[in-house]
């Protein structure tokens, strides 16, 4: 931290000696300035070789950004997107340069021509203290710009202008914020409060009610939290992941969650249970954090705590609602028979989850259109509908079982019709499957799994990825 504090004390020094450099008072920094005027100073920017005077100039870009309107930050983004393009011509140039004489120098000479200006504009950005920071919150306001130009059916070339700076900002932050750079940290009751009210904020699957909620789990010894954090971003968790150590894999979330339940023994504890993982970062999506959380967190409690032997998730089917109710309006649904239409209406009726009778017979319908969903159902790229299942499964985990009304709350009822899944990540297995899943699509899981599929349902197209 003393490091970071002192980088940071030397950046804002020399922002301090540039500011003198281009003219800028102290009072200048808060002053209002609009996108036209925002965009010359970024080309101000690329164009400087002063590393002093660099800095200042980000630093201001940067605070004045802050103070656009939203409509103004759109603006402003689509200049950036439209006019921070390659130069075709030097790119042309340097093509006809490479085909007459394939040199590596002509090759690198290629690769920075056709580096849009975009990327430099955003590593120069980055100088300024806090300049990381700022630049995650621009990428959420850029996602807001592509989801106006797509409601807008807006110009071709100016959707894919966006969506191209978008891929700049992922291609950069993917290697600010790659593993190497990262630090878990275990997040427990004397962790600073302004983190724990971030846990708080960003927690994603289980709302947490309140500081009471929050202690429940992460200062028992049998409930555990982890966070990532960057040292760009010390305050802010980037993603964390929240566990519960039991004796054996639960199929509801109900008694993870229970305000009051016995504590485990930490020597009687079996099995590690990740019930919840938050990503905090709008602004990062796309970098990937998950699979490496996971992987560091079986790790760390396998070497402290010698009798977890089993680890797995306890996971929700954000999807599964929606796919369910698209087969049973369908007059040929693919992932379902006829019987199971008709037994599944019952989960149109209120309550229908507290009366045993019905219960049973939406359970005799639902696990085999589970099994389908999951082992038949498929994108354009042949992958699983359900976003859950191709992080895990993508991480080398296997469908290990699913759960019945693992998740009776509004939103369990609403998103999965109450279904869970456990993904079982096994040390012994997880790079075989990572490897079949990643080359031919295969989905590992469980015999008790495959068992619920039924034999007698005909082919499934592939859903478009919008739908998935």
């Amino acid at each position: 931290m003393a490091a970071i504090s002192f980088f940071g004390d030397l950046l804002q020094t020399i922002s301090d000696r540039g500011r003198d450099l281009i003219g800028i008072g102290r009072g200048d920094l808060a002053a209002r300035a609009n996108a036209p005027e925002l965009v010359k100073l970024c080309e101000d920017l690329i164009s400087r070789k002063g590393e002093a005077s660099g800095v200042a100039l980000a630093r201001l870009i940067l605070e004045r950004y802050a103070t656009l309107s939203a409509r103004e930050r759109v603006a402003f983004l689509r200049q950036v997107a439209t006019e921070f393009t390659a130069d075709h011509a030097a790119v042309d140039a340097a093509i006809a340069a490479y085909r007459a004489d394939p040199t590596r120098a002509a090759l690198g000479a290629l690769h920075d021509a056709a580096e849009p200006r975009s990327q430099e504009l955003i590593r120069r950005l980055n100088l300024a203290r806090d300049g990381t920071r700022a630049l995650v919150r621009m990428r959420e306001d850029l996602f807001g710009l592509r989801r106006e130009l797509r409601r807008e059916e807006a110009d071709p070339d100016l959707v894919d202008a966006a969506d191209s700076l978008d891929s700049d900002f992922e291609h950069l932050f993917a290697s600010w914020f790659n593993r190497g750079f990262l630090v878990l940290r275990h997040i427990d009751w004397t962790t600073p409060a302004h983190i724990l009210e971030k846990i708080i904020r960003y927690e994603a699957v289980h709302a947490i009610t309140g500081w009471d909620d929050l202690r429940r789990r992460i200062e028992p010894p049998d409930r555990r939290c982890f966070a990532f954090f960057h040292p760009a971003l010390v305050d802010e968790p980037l993603i964390f992941v929240e566990v519960a150590l039991t004796a054996g894999i639960s199929p509801a979330i109900a008694p993870i969650l229970a305000h009051e339940r016995d504590l485990l023994p930490l020597k009687a504890a079996t099995t590690a249970i990740f019930y919840s993982i938050s990503n905090c970062q709008k602004g990062l999506a796309g970098v990937t954090f998950g699979n490496f959380l996971i992987k560091q967190v079986v790790e760390d409690l396998a070497r402290e705590i010698p009798s977890l032997k089993t680890f797995v998730t306890l996971s929700p089917v954000p999807g599964f609602s929606a796919w369910l109710d698209r087969e049973r309006r369908s007059d040929a649904p693919q992932g379902l028979t006829r019987e199971d239409v008709e037994a599944l209406r019952l989960i149109d009726e209120p309550d229908w989850q507290n009366d045993r009778t019905k219960c049973e017979a939406v359970r005799k319908a639902m696990i085999p259109a589970a099994a389908a969903y999951f082992l038949r159902a498929k994108n354009e790229r042949g992958r699983p509908l359900d976003p859950v299942a191709r992080f895990h499964l993508g991480n080398g985990a296997r469908l290990e079982r699913l759960n019945f009304l693992g998740d009776v709350s509004d939103k369990g009822l609403s998103q999965s019709r109450g279904l869970m899944v456990n993904y079982l990540y096994d040390l012994s297995a997880i790079e075989k499957n990572h490897e079949t899943y990643a080359n031919l699509g295969t989905v590992a899981a469980s015999s008790a799994v495959s068992r619920e599929l039924r034999t007698n349902l005909p082919p499934m197209r592939a859903v478009a990825l919008a739908e998935a």
